[in-house]
C-alpha cells in the first residue's frame, strides 16, 4: 500500500507534507501507516512503513531522518544519513543537505516544519507542551538562521486541540506563563492547554510566516492520538527541498 498523507503541499522546490495514519501495514492498534519505532508495533512493519513513505518522497530510507525524540531542546543538524542508522536524540533537525528529508514523529504533539528554499534550509521540530513551555521554537529558528536561512516559513501540523487537552490549572497557568496564547478551556469548561496555538504565536514572534493546517489528533479517526487511544501509532511531519 502507498502512505496517504493527511496534508502535503510542494510549492517550487519545497515539499512537506503531514502523514496521517492510512496506507501502511501495521496492525491493531497501530494501523495501518505506523511510524513510530518506540510504540510497541511489530518492526518490520514500521521498517516497510518508513520505507514507504521515503519512496513516495523520493528517497531511499537512509535519506529519510527520524529522531529519538525526548521532550527536550536539543535541535541538531544533519549533513548526510545518520551514522549506522542511529537517530541523535533530539526534537529538531535542520539541514542544508540536498538529498534528504528530515521528519519528526507525533500522536497529538504539535509538528513544526520549517523551511527557507531560496536558502536552501529545512527543518522539522516536536513541539508538545514540555517544548513549547522550554524554548524549543526558539532554538528551532535559531539553528535554522545560523544555517543561513534568512525569510523562514513554517507549516505547522495537526495536534491536540485546547478544546480536548484538559490539564491542572497550574499546568495551564505554567504554560500560560510562558505563551499567553496557549491559555485555553475545554469542553468542560475546565482548564486546558492550547499547545499549537502557543508554538503559532511563538513563531510568529520570531517574524516566521505561518501556515497552519487543522485538524485535532484526539478528535480525528484519520490520525493518532495518544490521549485518545493509549497506545497507538505515531504519524509524521516532514519536509525536503526537491530539484525544481
Amino acid at each position: 500500500m502507498s502512505p496517504v498523507f493527511f496534508w502535503r503541499e510542494r510549492s517550487g522546490r519545497l515539499e512537506w507534507a503531514f502523514t496521517d495514519r492510512q496506507g501502511g501495514t501495521s496492525g491493531a492498534p497501530y494501523d495501518a501507516l505506523n511510524l513510530g519505532g518506540h510504540v510497541g508495533d511489530d518492526p518490520a512493519a514500521v521498517t516497510g512503513n518508513r520505507e514507504a513513505l521515503a519512496a513516495s518522497l523520493g528517497r531511499a530510507p537512509q535519506e529519510l531522518l527520524f529522531l529519538d525524540q525526548c521532550h527536550g531542546t536539543e535541535v541538531v543538524v544533519a549533513d548526510g544519513p545518520w551514522p549506522d542508522g542511529q537517530a541523535p536524540t533530539a526534537d529538531g533537525v535542520v539541514t542544508t543537505t540536498p538529498g534528504l528529508a528530515v521528519a519528526v514523529l507525533v500522536a497529538d504533539c504539535t509538528p513544526v516544519l520549517l523551511a527557507d528554499p531560496e536558502a536552501g534550509v529545512v527543518g522539522a521540530v516536536h513541539a508538545g507542551r514540555p517544548g513549547m513551555t522550554s524554548g524549543i521554537i526558539d532554538r528551532a529558528v535559531l539553528v535554522m538562521r545560523e544555517a543561513g536561512a534568512r525569510t523562514i516559513r513554517a507549516a505547522v501540523g495537526p495536534s491536540v486541540c485546547g478544546r480536548c487537552y484538559e490539564v491542572p490549572a497550574d499546568m495551564r497557568d505554567a504554560a500560560a506563563a510562558v505563551s499567553p496564547e496557549s491559555c485555553a478551556v475545554s469542553w468542560a469548561g475546565t482548564p486546558a492547554i492550547d499547545v499549537a496555538a502557543g508554538v503559532v504565536a511563538q513563531l510568529r514572534a520570531n517574524d516566521v510566516a505561518v501556515q497552519w493546517v487543522p485538524g485535532c489528533t484526539r478528535e480525528s479517526d484519520e490520525l493518532y492520538s495518544y490521549r485518545r487511544d493509549g497506545r497507538t501509532g505515531r504519524f509524521a511531519g516532514v519536509v525536503q527541498l526537491v530539484s525544481s
